[in-house]
């Protein structure tokens, strides 16, 4: 009786194993063909689709993704990340030059369901050297690489000029700040964006990818 099953056992077996030849005869694997198109980088590269799943291939530096943001961007030259300097800030970038340490901050407010963006941005808009909140009509726009920012000039005061961009989105704001250290702050002819952390922020400004 133990023969007998066992050979039937045989005969199943091998009858599967020439199912599964006989398919990969006929039906070779192919190589996955995927789209043609090809996603734009924040700093204007091009990454093409790649793998198995047909998923566009990771933006090499300077750009950098900011996951749970929502935003990528391209890196200015010179800028690395350093500690944060709040629980508000996201990520933080140092540039060290002959005299100073320049700075660009990102930083995310959320807006509570009984308040506004405008109402974010005064209520974080306080002065480095004052202490107090910036009155609305000191605010500024501009736009920069298709976005309407919030501009504020948070400080100016002992060579440091700390000027925030701000970003509205449906749920938060973010605030892009740019502190420049050891500039002319009592020049009143000072071109504020000329300054190496101010000039570097709006180009990486000009490259923000995201809502």
């Amino acid at each position: 009786m133990r023969t007998f099953l066992i050979g039937i056992l045989l005969i199943i077996v091998a009858g599967i194993g020439g199912l599964v030849y006989r398919n990969a005869i006929e039906h070779p694997s192919q190589p996955v063909a995927c789209p043609m198109d090809a996603k734009v980088c924040p700093d204007g590269t091009s990454v093409s689709r790649t793998g198995l799943s047909c998923t566009f291939s990771p933006c090499p530096p300077p750009n950098t993704s900011l996951v749970s943001v929502g935003i990528s961007f391209a890196i200015p030259t010179g800028f690395t990340a350093t500690n944060l300097p709040d629980d508000a800030s996201v990520v933080a970038y140092d540039m060290q030059d002959a005299s100073s340490t320049n700075s660009i901050i990102i930083r995310q407010y959320a807006i509570t369901a009984s308040t506004t963006a405008l109402a974010t941005i005064q209520q974080t808009a306080i002065g480095g050297a004052s202490g107090a909140p910036i009155s609305a009509t000191s605010f500024s726009s501009k736009v920069l690489g298709g976005h309407r920012f919030t501009v504020v000039s948070i400080e100016r005061f002992e060579g440091v000029i700390d000027t925030a961009y701000y970003l509205a989105r449906t749920t938060d704001v973010l605030r892009f700040d740019a502190i420049d250290r050891g500039a002319d702050w009592t020049n009143p002819n000072l071109d504020v964006s000329k300054l190496p952390s101010h000039a570097a922020l709006e180009k990486l400004l000009s490259t923000l990818q995201g809502d």
